[in-house]
């Protein structure tokens, strides 16, 4: 199956310990040894590049464990989670696939998924950041493991920035636009641009609205209470990310049809020079590459109380049914995640590392690797509050809310408050569903 990143973009909505894997097995402790021999089944979908590495780490699996074989079952993303789904309700689901962090809380609430807390030892924990591994919990036990993420930071045109004197663009974190420089800069390509292109185009289209919520974050926000169990957007965090964002439309700083419900992704006007500026993950990185023929570069998603961004990427997650391959699960994803493997599979790939050693020495990327530090620095300005909200059980019936009300906000002029309110009774409901 070959898959673009391109295609993906509106579909994908940051000192370890290291695991021992001797020879044929895997090493819990220093007490206990156990077998690592056996089949697993692993279904996910991916880019060349991904499933190439996915490939290289099953290989290098099965060889430090003689006697055990994983099976890759690569389908396209359209068909991933409606097959998922029915091989759960018929009762024959693989053991093991891969799973995006908004989507993952449905399954681990459901009871669907292998609690692994018995499974991986003391210390695995301390290998990733803060902010993946919230993303795998439910109700304080991880039921799956960080393999990768993606955030989402600027792509720009360069010719279009220096037509329209824009020549101060950030190279590190902290000196990130502002949301007040942000829009003087949008505002500057709007004046120099004809009516038919505009200044940037925003990547919440599909699930991708979960993308909207770096806005919030930014203003030091939250959707739901600490404890999962009700909304906290009616804040002033939230009506400033609200407010801030609808004024993208009647201030024509985005294309008309760049609302959360549009069937044009935002990397499309990107493409076209439609736009000058679009957010993106570093995942576009090789495509947009081999397809553009101007200059361009990344720089840093605008920042307001505090930087801020999604949490995208995907986790590894075991199904319940396979529970009595429990131990060589374990082994096969401290393998995919150890260092070796991830910093392989993120740099071929263009995604970010999920352990804390790969995040504070950086990785290259095989394509552009000068734009590594701005996408790994913008996925360390994701919090483990904020993507342990996104990993909530409901989060795939928040996501419907976040989709119907914005719209309303963005393409029907419904002002911040009425906003505020809908999204406010929408998520009760959504998590007391």
């Amino acid at each position: 199956m070959h898959l673009t990143r391109r295609q993906l973009l509106g579909s994908s909505g940051i000192a370890a310990a290291p695991l021992l894997l001797a020879g044929c097995g895997f090493v819990p402790s220093a007490a206990k040894r156990t077998s690592s021999t056996g089949t697993l089944s692993f279904t996910t979908w991916g880019t060349d590049a991904e499933l190439a590495g996915f490939r290289k780490a099953i290989a290098g699996f099965e060889k430090a464990n003689p006697g055990s074989k994983v099976d890759l079952n690569a389908v396209p993303y359209e068909q991933m989670f409606s097959n998922i789904d029915a091989q759960l309700q018929a009762g024959n689901p693989p053991d093991v696939f891969r799973v995006p962090y908004y989507t993952f809380g449905a399954y681990a609430g459901q009871g669907q998924l292998l609690d692994l807390s018995k499974h991986l030892p003391s210390g695995f924990a301390d290998r990733f950041t803060p902010q993946a591994w919230a993303a795998v919990q439910n109700g304080g036990k991880p039921f799956g493991v960080p393999h990768h993420t993606d955030t989402s930071a600027i792509l720009y045109n360069k010719q279009a920035l220096d037509d329209a004197g824009v020549t101060d663009i950030p190279t590190r974190l902290d000196d990130a636009w502002t949301w007040q420089q942000f829009r003087a800069v949008a505002q500057r390509l709007r004046r120099a641009q004809p009516d038919a292109k505009y200044p940037f185009g925003v990547n919440w289209q599909g699930n991708g609205v979960t993308r909207w919520l770096s806005w919030l974050f930014q203003s030091d926000g939250r959707f739901l209470t600490e404890d999962l169990s009700a909304a906290a957007i009616d804040s002033n965090a939230g009506r400033a990310a609200v407010d801030f964002t609808k004024s993208f439309f009647p201030d024509r700083l985005v294309p008309p049809n760049d609302s959360v419900k549009s069937s044009t992704y935002a990397a499309d006007s990107w493409y076209n020079q439609t736009t000058a500026m679009v957010f993106s993950g570093a995942f576009a990185i090789p495509d947009a590459t081999d397809a553009l023929k101007f200059e361009w570069g990344a720089t840093f998603a605008p920042r307001n109380t505090r930087a801020g961004s999604d949490f995208g990427g995907n986790a590894l997650v075991a199904t319940k049914a396979a529970e009595g391959k429990a131990e060589l699960i374990a082994a096969f994803f401290a393998h995919v995640t150890e260092e070796e493997q991830m910093r392989d599979f993120c740099a071929n790939a263009s995604l970010l590392p999920t352990r804390a050693d790969l995040v504070k020495d950086g990785i290259e990327f095989a394509v552009r690797p000068e734009l590594s530090p701005v996408f790994v620095g913008q996925a360390s300005a994701v919090q483990a509050s904020d993507s342990g909200q996104v990993a909530s059980p409901k989060m795939s019936a928040i996501i419907t809310v976040l989709q119907d009300e914005l719209e309303r906000a963005f393409v029907g002029g419904r002002g911040t408050a009425a906003t505020i309110a809908a999204l406010k009774t929408g998520i009760d409901k959504a998590v007391t569903a």
